[in-house]
């Protein structure tokens, strides 16, 4: 599943490739998929983005928005999957199954295809920030705003409610939107605490480490252009390696050695080091 880097990786891509491109035929996926959500009929969606040009597109946690201007706005969120650029003539390399295809006036085109589920939606300009799990969004870790006096504050509001772990603020409920299962495990590796560590015995410290892990580890996972489980816009995969990953189970912890273990918890793996993270 993409997460905010690689939306961020992709979105850099759309801007240098896609912007100013005019759309000669939008097309709905072309094999159904009960996990794929649409709002527009498919021949609405071919008339509202007949003639439209690719805008500069930008992120909002794990929801991806490129403007087809004027008026509308492309919203892909929750995807797993490809979102592929296919240059003039390229034709014969389309996906045999997509869910999303915009065709361009120059020949080239743009396809998403997902593997899981995803919401792939177009929406009148502004009103994608009325939708579910966007209204209201939380600050992101690429934001100038996300500062440490921010993210312990968020950690002070959480503990006045339900009891919270460490994986539960990073994967849960968008508390730190654009997060999801697969950074969290190196974010905790990183900062040295267990995914169960309960949020209430965190001290300063543990948040400071906390905090610096979790803005240190989105940017490298970028400027390496996403996890090399993913690939960019061009078929290209990131150049991230994890270092906690079901790759990592059973084997030597990089930083002492100690055998990697892995848990389910929360739906879904998590893998530590027991003696680095406590």
């Amino acid at each position: 599943m993409f997460e905010l880097p690689e939306y961020t990786v992709l979105a850099k891509q759309i801007n240098k490739t896609l912007v100013g491109k005019t759309i000669k035929k939008g097309n709905l996926g072309n094999s159904p998929h009960k996990f794929v959500w649409y709002n527009r009929k498919p021949d609405e969606f071919t008339r509202l983005t007949r003639g439209k040009v690719v805008g500069r597109a930008c992120v909002q946690g794990r929801w991806l928005i490129v403007p087809l201007e004027p008026g509308y706005n492309l919203v892909l969120g929750e995807c797993g999957g490809k979102v592929l650029f296919h240059p003039e003539g390229a034709g014969s390399e389309l996906p045999e199954k997509y869910h999303l295809w915009l065709e361009f006036d120059d020949g080239s085109s743009f396809t998403v295809t997902t593997q899981m589920w995803g919401a792939m939606e177009l929406f009148e300009a502004g009103k994608e920030q009325e939708r579910q799990y966007i209204k209201g969004m939380r600050l992101t870790p690429v934001e100038r705003a996300f500062t440490f006096k921010y993210f312990s504050g968020l950690i002070d509001e959480l503990l006045e409610g339900e009891k919270r772990s460490t994986k539960s603020l990073l994967t849960q409920d968008q508390l730190i939107p654009g997060l999801g299962n697969a950074s969290a495990q190196d974010i905790l590796f990183h900062a040295h605490l267990l995914p169960r560590r309960p949020l209430s015995e965190l001290s300063p410290g543990h948040r400071r480490d906390l905090y610096e892990s979790i803005v240190h580890t989105v940017r490298e996972i970028i400027d390496n252009g996403g996890r090399n489980d993913e690939t960019d816009l061009f078929g290209q995969r990131g150049g991230y390696v994890r270092l906690m990953d079901s790759a990592a189970a059973g084997k030597p912890c990089p930083e002492c050695g100690t055998k990697v273990q892995k848990i389910q918890y929360l739906g879904g793996a998590c893998y530590f080091c027991p003696k680095c993270q406590v």
